[in-house]
């Protein structure tokens, strides 16, 4: 503060000058920025979160993430109605680039044409690729494998693929 003359007399009146008035408010606004810049960060970090698919979830009906899984398993599909062929989604859940899936093959008709096929994918660049879980099931000399995957089996895959999520399997 500073001291200044009033023009009634000597008295001298204490008022604010300028310039502490301005360092209040810039101090003011610093407070103000860096709440606001801690609050944008932590909503982002969140929003980047969910944007990213970072928790366990079944994609639905028609979004890209589910068309994109059942095309890779329609490229490998070779038997029955080949191309033409439709699948009946079972099981399927997705977490960190990784994708558990059980679908039943089905004719244009909708009538089943061949088993269950569990299959485990990856996501890598952007594509997903089918994992051979039947090499896993002969490793273990297995001959369920994937189809009613036990306990040792879905240890084998986790020793094999240590960055699968363990909440995309199924549980018996």
């Amino acid at each position: 503060m500073s001291l200044a003359s009033s023009e009634e007399g000597d008295r001298a009146k204490p008022r604010l000058s300028f310039r502490m008035a301005g360092e209040a408010v810039n101090a003011h606004r610093m407070k103000s920025n860096a709440l606001f810049r801690s609050l944008l960060l932590i909503s982002s970090l969140v929003f980047i979160r969910s944007v990213t698919g970072d928790t366990v979830h079944t994609p639905a009906e028609g979004t890209a993430e589910r068309k994109a899984i059942l095309g890779t398993l329609h490229n490998e599909y070779t038997t029955g109605s080949g191309s033409a062929v439709k699948f009946k989604v079972n099981y399927l859940k997705v977490h960190d680039g990784w994708a558990w899936i059980n679908v039943t093959p089905l004719d244009p008709k909708g009538k089943v044409e061949g088993e269950e096929w569990p299959s485990l994918l990856q996501q890598t660049k952007g594509q997903w690729q089918i994992i051979d879980l039947m090499a896993i099931a002969r490793a273990l000399d297995d001959p369920v494998g994937p189809m009613d995957p036990s306990p040792a089996f879905l240890r084998a895959v986790k020793k094999r693929y240590p960055s699968v999520p363990n909440d995309i399997f199924p549980r018996s």
